[in-house]
Order: C-alpha cells, then sequence, then structure tokens
C-alpha cells in the first residue's frame, strides 16, 4: 500500500469514528461508548473453520415445537447447522431433507441463546451479519427477559433487535412484545434498506434504557418505542436484565411456507456480535 492510500485509509477512518460519535453511537470497535455504555461482552467468532461457537458464551434451544409460531424447522446442536468458517463468522445454516416435503420436522437450523452465561439490563447490543434470502426463511436476534421460563412469555418481556423474511429481503423489523393485547403483534416498526440485506453485512443494533428502546440499521435509528407512549392497559416488562438469542426459523405463521424457489443449505452468517452496557 502506498503513502498516500494508507492517508486516505486512515483519514476516512477518522472520519467514520468522528461521525459515530456525532450521531450518538459507539464506534464499533471501540471499548467504550457514547453516553458512558462500556463494551462489557462480545463474540467476534475468530476459532477455527468447522468448530462451534463458544460454549461459554452460547447455549442451544433443540427440538421441533413449532415454538409458538408453527415454525417447520428441527434446531439442533450439530455442526451441519452451526459452525464457525475460520474467517471470522459463525454460520447458521438452515438445511431440507430431500424428499420429505413442507412439513415440520423437514428442516434443520440452529437457535443459539446466552441464557446462563449472559444477561444485562439497559445499553446498546448489535449485530453485524449477513441474511440469507428466500420465502419461508426468519432470521433473528432477539433479547428475553433472563427469568424466563419461569417467568412465562410474554410475561417476561422480549426486544427484537432484527427480524427479516427471507422474501422481503429488503425490510427488518424491531419490535417489544409484553403483557397486554399487543403481545403478539408487538409495537415497534419497519426499516427499508437501499440494498439487499444478503448483499454484504449489516449492523443491526437497539439502545435500551428505563424510558426507551431505539432501532437501527446501520446507524440509522427508525423506530423508538418510548415508556410514556406505550398503549393504554399494556405493561412495560423492559426493566430487567435479558439475554441474548439468535436463530435462523424456516416457515411459521409470519413468514410462511418456503416455495420452490427457496435455496437451501440457506446460511445467516454472523461476523460480530456486541453489547455495550449502560453507566451504573
Amino acid at each position: 500500500m502506498s503513502a498516500k492510500s494508507t492517508f486516505v485509509v486512515v483519514s476516512v477512518t477518522w472520519l467514520l469514528v468522528a461521525c459515530s460519535i456525532a450521531q450518538g453511537h459507539p464506534t464499533e470497535g471501540s471499548s467504550k461508548a457514547a453516553g458512558g455504555h462500556k463494551a462489557s461482552w462480545s463474540d467476534e467468532f475468530n476459532g477455527r473453520a468447522g468448530t462451534p461457537p463458544d460454549p461459554d458464551k452460547w447455549n442451544y434451544d433443540t427440538g421441533a415445537s413449532g415454538w409458538g409460531n408453527r415454525e417447520l424447522e428441527r434446531y439442533t446442536t450439530g455442526r451441519a447447522n452451526s459452525r464457525l468458517d475460520g474467517r471470522g463468522h459463525l454460520r447458521i445454516i438452515a438445511r431440507h431433507r430431500p424428499g420429505t416435503g413442507v412439513k415440520r420436522g423437514s428442516y434443520t437450523s440452529a437457535r443459539l441463546t446466552t441464557k446462563g452465561n449472559f444477561a444485562f439490563r439497559y445499553g446498546r447490543v448489535a449485530i453485524r451479519a449477513r441474511l440469507p434470502k428466500g420465502r419461508g426463511l426468519w432470521p433473528a436476534f432477539w433479547m428475553l427477559g433472563a427469568r424466563f421460563p419461569r417467568v412465562d412469555w410474554p410475561f417476561c418481556g422480549e426486544i427484537d433487535v432484527m427480524e427479516n423474511l427471507g422474501q422481503k429481503i429488503r425490510v427488518s423489523a424491531g419490535f417489544v412484545h409484553g403483557p397486554g393485547t399487543l403481545a403478539d403483534t408487538g409495537v415497534g416498526g419497519f426499516h427499508r434498506s437501499k440494498r439487499s440485506l444478503a448483499r454484504g453485512f449489516h449492523v443491526f443494533s437497539a439502545s435500551w434504557s428505563a424510558e426507551e428502546i431505539a432501532f437501527a440499521v446501520d446507524g440509522h435509528v427508525f423506530r423508538r418505542v418510548l415508556k410514556s407512549e406505550y398503549p393504554p392497559g399494556q405493561t412495560w416488562a423492559f426493566d430487567r436484565k435479558m439475554f441474548l438469542l439468535v436463530n435462523l426459523a424456516v416457515g411459521g405463521s409470519w413468514p410462511g411456507k418456503p416455495s420452490r424457489k427457496t435455496v437451501f443449505p440457506a446460511k445467516f452468517v454472523i461476523d460480530w456480535v456486541r453489547v455495550w452496557e449502560a453507566a451504573a
């Protein structure tokens, strides 16, 4: 690299950092975020190719129960469905068993959770990922109250940092779910990106405080859910610690069934997951 090109790279890097701070967002690689948030937990997925995600950070949900959404996949702990690629990524892979049709248990995938390993209250959480494209695919990065399942859903609270339907690959969603008549539909909104979320990596994040939850894509805040504006008769269930979940579902009540054009194996590729906690 020439001295001139090195100068350009450094200048652009500092410009991006300055813009990030000016917008009130933590710089993605920094140890301290704007507003007093401090980096407290992360996974960069830097292990050897073919190895599992760090068991000190991640556990698995397994089975083919439909998960309350009439989903079709069976979640497994196997490397066929979740593994590091040796290039700094975690791959969650949904597969279809040939000749089994479109029915529950015909597909396998993975659902990872930090329950029992890590939970936090208030701060910012983000994932940098490339999403899979195709009807019936449902990647998600979300949080549940740490008291779950002792405190059942929706009373434990749920924050969906990112959800996407593979047939709408430019649109991502950020929602909250808690006790009340809006438990199923939730409160939140949608963001339409300028390009496909299956092309390149994108950062999906949520900033969470006692008074609001703000959802963003690539640094652009597209929806703020304010406690003061939460619908009357609904319960704000987002004042306790929550743990992280990341998964790739297939089918279900929201995305519908895969079509013949949906390509398997389908890959949800995650570059990193990071948490900045609010200062005590």
